[in-house]
């Protein structure tokens, strides 16, 4: 027995065309004012099939763009990469600023210590050396760069065209001379391209030597600084020197005395003696003075010798400036003041001058030895195979661009479109 479908109402039989949805009626909301009844049946929207998706014309643009612009560019920069590209040989040298830093034997005698201080390091200096003009000229000139660099007449790309201007030659450098420098510690490591390895080697080789003559004028010109302070210092304490000698010698020439403090202690001794002889003659005098009647010739002499030591004994402090009868001038005591400061100005004097000529002898010293020097840990090397231009490389990453660039370029065109 067959069952017979069972036909649906009026109101929930819907026609559905084949091009249109087939909408299924569904539930309305019930109105707060009105009784809850049963709910209505609710509608669906049901989408056609999707149809076989087919190529359009714009699809064939996008293709095609691709092919122009990814495809064909890649070919061609692969095809002269391996068939056009010239080989490159690379030589490679490392070397470091070293620097002496043991004092010298004037310095360690004398106890004197340098100070030396700078903006920037030497190894700072030497870096932006090796990308100057200056030094591309110098090296141009001693090894013809140009010529070198030229050699390849069917590499449009990587051949340099000369003869061109130092300009073009140092932007030309900057492709071939690689620079490495770590400031942590200060080894620089340079190298060098070239279209033949021996090329390759004399430029590094030349670049290392025009480095050591650069570090080298630095050491002359701080050594030449040094000399010429320690020099003018010199020149300063002898001229002082002489002047406090020449003071000292005309002091002796006016007072006619070769040193007033000898002088002074002589003065001295001879006072101490004529006190002495006063002791003696006065102690005569006061045994007479018991023995004998006044006015007897033994008297008379012991008065008179008396006198005669006193009188000298006041002449003598007078001489010196030490009695109350000194001159105005204060006589030895003056002259020895006077000669005094003329020793003082002249002790140190002499003193500045063994300072002076001490710091001279140091800066000869250290003129005479290599303050600072290049330091070679890695010497020019000699390429035997070409490892440059990297091929894989360079392709790779031109694919990579365009690829990327044409990618953007559909997007944005693709997101234009679907905005208008």
């Amino acid at each position: 027995m067959k069952h017979q479908p069972i036909a649906a109402p009026p109101e929930q039989a819907i026609a559905v065309r084949p091009a249109e949805a087939r909408v299924v009626p569904g539930p309305r909301p019930a109105s707060p004012a009105q009784p809850l009844t049963a709910p209505a049946p609710t509608r669906q929207v049901i989408a056609p099939p999707v149809g076989r998706a087919r190529p359009r014309p714009r699809h064939r643009v996008v293709l095609a763009t691709f092919v122009m612009l990814v495809l064909l560019p890649s070919l061609a920069a692969g095809l002269y990469l391996w068939r056009v590209a010239a080989p490159q040989y690379a030589s490679t040298v490392g070397f470091s600023i070293r620097k002496e830093d043991a004092p010298s034997a004037v310095d360690l005698l004398g106890g004197f210590a340098s100070v030396s201080g700078s903006s920037a390091s030497d190894a700072d200096m030497l870096y932006e050396f090796l990308r100057s003009q200056q030094l591309v000229t110098d090296i141009d000139a001693q090894v013809d760069l140009r010529q070198i660099w030229s050699r390849p007449t069917g590499d449009p790309v990587f051949a340099y065209h000369a003869p061109g201007t130092v300009e073009d030659l140092l932007a030309y450098w900057r492709r071939m001379v690689a620079i490495r420098y770590e400031s942590r510690t200060g080894l620089i490591e340079v190298r060098v391209l070239a279209f033949d390895p021996a090329d390759a080697r004399r430029i590094a080789s030349a670049i290392f030597d025009k480095s050591t003559t650069m570090i080298n004028d630095l050491n002359s010109s701080a050594r030449e600084d040094a000399i010429r302070y320690a020099r003018s210092e010199l020149s300063t304490a002898v001229e002082r020197l002489k002047q406090a000698r020449q003071a000292v010698t005309a002091f002796r020439n006016a007072n006619q005395m070769v040193d007033p403090s000898a002088d002074i202690q002589s003065q001295a001794s001879l006072l101490g003696v004529l006190q002495n002889q006063l002791a003696s003659a006065m102690i005569e005098l006061d045994l007479l003075q018991g023995t004998v009647r006044e006015g007897d010739l033994r008297m008379v002499q012991a008065r008179r010798k008396v006198t005669a030591i006193e009188d000298r004994i006041t002449a003598e402090k007078a001489r010196t400036g030490a009695g109350p009868t000194a001159t105005g001038d204060g006589g030895l005591a003056t002259l020895v003041g006077d000669y005094e400061r003329l020793s003082v100005d002249r002790d140190f004097a002499e003193r500045s001058y063994v300072s002076a000529l001490a710091a001279y002898d140091g800066a000869v010293a250290d003129a005479q030895r290599k303050s600072r020097y290049l330091a070679t840990y890695v010497a020019p090397t000699l390429a035997q195979k070409a490892e440059y231009p990297r091929r894989s490389v360079l392709l790779g990453g031109l694919a990579g661009f365009l690829f990327l660039s044409w990618s953007l370029a559909v997007l944005m065109i693709h997101s234009l479109r679907d905005r208008r």
